[in-house]
Parts: structure tokens; C-alpha cells; sequence
């Protein structure tokens, strides 16, 4: 479970992509969210709401140049919020590594003494690149991480990466959620399509998540 007295994983992958919308448009004032969405990872939609928030918090500056483009410029307040996160990334990211191997560990383990098998993970995120490294320890496979931004043909860690659970070819007997920013929302719609009894949490993303109002349902 995440300390109490620091973030948890939700607050902590807001961060990180907070200060990689900082870091890119530090890098290149011309950048395009399209790119910056690609480098980190995660929806155009998503990248639009962070540089919105950065603008609102006076950490950006955005200034209209030809071709109907942005351009955006970190103001002193965003140097000074980038400096500060760097710093905060790196005291967190060796605690969240550790809380996140033993979550990924423990999970894993249940679903091996379930007698599963094969495992898909939902989400694309840096705890799905643990849960592969901890699966190495277990008997049990991952064949395909979900990631409702995943586009055709693409992989993750060189496994299949698909855009919604009903793509996944092969057989699985469960699903282990790994989506930080968007915990609640992979939860809810693995429950749907597959049942509680057929989903898992690791206990570093289980305090943010609610169990799902109509029950979930049991495969």
C-alpha cells in the first residue's frame, strides 16, 4: 500500500505527465500535442486537458503563430513548477518502483494460486512494464496489454498491444489492472466485460478505486 504521507499513484502519474508537458514545450516551443501525446504515452485528448490546466495555473503561455498553429512558452512560474517536480520525481520514482514491485508481486501471486495462466493487463503505463518484469516469477503468462489508445498492429514490451479487452486474441483467464491515470475507468469497464471474480488490483492502485456500483457481476 502507498505511504500515507506521499502521493499515491494517481497523484504521482499526474505529475509525471504534468512534467513531461513541461519538459516538451521547454524543448521545443513549436511542439504539437499529437507529439507530446506520442513521447508520453497516452490520448491527444488527454495532453489538450494537462497543457489547459498548465495554462490556467500560469505555468504556459500560448501564442497563435502561422498555419493556424501554437506556439507554447514555459513561463518563470513553469521553470520554477518543472524544477520543483524534477526534484519530486526523483525522490519518488525509486518508492514507487518498490511499492509497485511488491503490489505487482502479490497480484500476480493470487492469480497463480487461482490457477490462471495467462493474464492480460489493462492499461499501458510504467506499472505494466513491472507486472511484465514480476510475471518472469510466476506461472503464469502475459499475452496482451489492453490500452483504449492503442493503435492497430502496435506491441508493448513486444506483446500485442489492443485497444479494447475483445481484441485480445487467445485465451486468458483474467486481467490485472496496470492504467495509473485512469485506474477507475480501466476497472469499471474490465469488470464489465469480464466480471469481478476475473480482474485484479494491485494494492498500490486499490485505495483510488471503488468497486463498481452494480456489483461488477462474477464471470
Amino acid at each position: 500500500m502507498a505511504s500515507s504521507d506521499g502521493p499515491n499513484a494517481q497523484q504521482q502519474a499526474a505529475a509525471r505527465i504534468t512534467l513531461g508537458v513541461l519538459n516538451a514545450v521547454d524543448g521545443d516551443r513549436a511542439v504539437t500535442q499529437r507529439r507530446i501525446a506520442a513521447d508520453l504515452g497516452i490520448a491527444v485528448g488527454l495532453v489538450n486537458a494537462y497543457l489547459k490546466r498548465c495554462v490556467n495555473k500560469g505555468l504556459i503561455k500560448v501564442q497563435q503563430v502561422p498555419t493556424r498553429r501554437y506556439a507554447y512558452y514555459l513561463t518563470p512560474k513553469g521553470f520554477a513548477e518543472k524544477s520543483s517536480l524534477t526534484a519530486s520525481y526523483l525522490l519518488y520514482s525509486f518508492e514507487f518502483f518498490r511499492q509497485a514491485r511488491a503490489s505487482c508481486e502479490t497480484a500476480l501471486a493470487e492469480a497463480a494460486g487461482r490457477g490462471w495462466k495467462a493474464v492480460i493487463l489493462i492499461g499501458r503505463s510504467d506499472l505494466a512494464e513491472i507486472a511484465l518484469v514480476c510475471a518472469l516469477h510466476h506461472p503464469l503468462r502475459i499475452v496482451a496489454v489492453v490500452d483504449a489508445d492503442a493503435a492497430g498492429g502496435t506491441t508493448f514490451a513486444s506483446l500485442p498491444l489492443v485497444a479494447t479487452i475483445e481484441a485480445v486474441a487467445g485465451p486468458f483467464d483474467g486481467a490485472l489492472i496496470t492504467d495509473i491515470a485512469n485506474a477507475q475507468a480501466a476497472h469499471d469497464v474490465t469488470v464489465a466485460a469480464l466480471g469481478a471474480a476475473r480482474v485484479l488490483v494491485p494494492d498500490l492502485l486499490a485505495p483510488g478505486i471503488a468497486a463498481p456500483k452494480n456489483g461488477g457481476g462474477d464471470a
